[in-house]
């Protein structure tokens, strides 16, 4: 891993929170598996095993204030900017304590009050949503930032093209964030794409793209805390390709027969988990024991969770009636 990086040198803090985010990701998605395997979680998942250093490095340089928007993939994002685990779990089990009162499931975690938008499972339909909260952000006098997650089918998206060219003309604060993990569902990148990278777009929108590891974590912190500056300061949105893969299906019904193993073997290595770890203790900035002792911390944090979600009551049958608006 490559951590020459342009922006000041994290306090040990940082780096142990950036850690620690990209843990209880990691753990909590291979916590839901078990449970929707085990008949306790009765909607579909998303993963994004494998991807945790794109969430994590992305959003740490946020504030409050910020808001964030997901996609259909939303764990790592959320738990990453700080969005209950207790309400995720309750939302994943259908429970009334559950981020949207157990209405939405997996593909539509949120918290308001967190600036994280219930997450858009519409490919590339967050887009110019994101432009358009960057937007009211501008016209209140504030100098909050939207950072807008999506994966690279949705560039493909006519709504994704109208939104970064909306934000591109009116220099709105919007960081735009690809996380291009190879396939859209079961599609691969090349066979949809004539250009090496999505962010070879920006140029024809008159804005900076920048394509960074994904599975690197300080590297897309940089990246992104760059392009956050730049929105904050009024010069408006950046294309952030962060190159990743997803070590696990599209869906829970994914076979991934599309896939070799060779590649996903050579991908296993690039895990920015463990690769982060090793670069965490072979530099001196953390122990083993040091790390540990954060694991555990997680996992009682994930055991309280599943107790609180299944002693949450299931919604009301009248409640169906509530919070729709026409």
């Amino acid at each position: 891993m490559d951590q020459q990086h342009t922006i000041p040198p994290l306090k040990k803090e940082e780096l142990l929170d950036l850690y620690r985010r990209m843990r209880l990701a990691r753990r909590f998605e291979e916590t839901v598996n078990e449970l929707y395997l085990q008949g306790r979680i009765p909607s579909t998942l998303h993963l994004a095993i494998g991807q945790e250093a794109t969430a994590a490095g992305a959003l740490h340089c946020l504030r409050p204030g910020d808001t964030v928007f997901s996609t259909h993939r939303p764990h790592a994002h959320a738990l990453a900017h700080g969005v209950s685990p207790h309400a995720m779990m309750a939302e994943l089990m259908a429970r009334s304590t559950g981020t949207c009162k157990g209405k939405g499931g997996s593909m539509h975690i949120g918290d308001f009050a967190r600036g994280f938008v219930p997450a858009i499972a519409i490919v590339g339909g967050n887009v110019p949503i994101a432009a358009g909260a960057a937007l009211a952000a501008t016209l209140q006098g504030s100098d909050a930032v939207t950072l807008c997650f999506f994966g690279d089918g949705a560039a493909n998206e006519g709504a994704w093209h109208e939104g970064v060219n909306i934000a591109a003309i009116w220099r709105l604060p919007v960081v735009f964030v690809c996380e291009n993990n190879l396939y859209a569902a079961s599609t691969p990148f090349q066979e949809a794409f004539s250009i090496a990278h999505v962010a070879d777009r920006a140029g024809a929108y008159g804005i900076p793209g920048v394509v960074v590891d994904g599975n690197d974590v300080l590297a897309v912190r940089a990246a992104a805390a760059a392009a956050v500056a730049r929105a904050r300061s009024g010069e408006g949105p950046t294309l952030l390709e962060c190159l990743t893969y997803r070590l696990c299906g599209h869906s829970r019904s994914d076979p991934r027969t599309y896939r070799t193993q060779q590649e996903e073997k050579e991908w296993q290595e690039r895990d920015p988990l463990p690769n982060f770890v090793a670069w965490l203790t072979a530099g001196g900035h953390f122990t083993p024991e040091a790390l540990q002792a954060v694991d555990q911390q997680i996992e009682a944090t994930l055991a309280d969770a599943i107790a609180f979600a299944e002693a949450s009551p299931s919604p009301e049958p009248m409640s169906l009636y509530e919070d729709v608006y026409a």
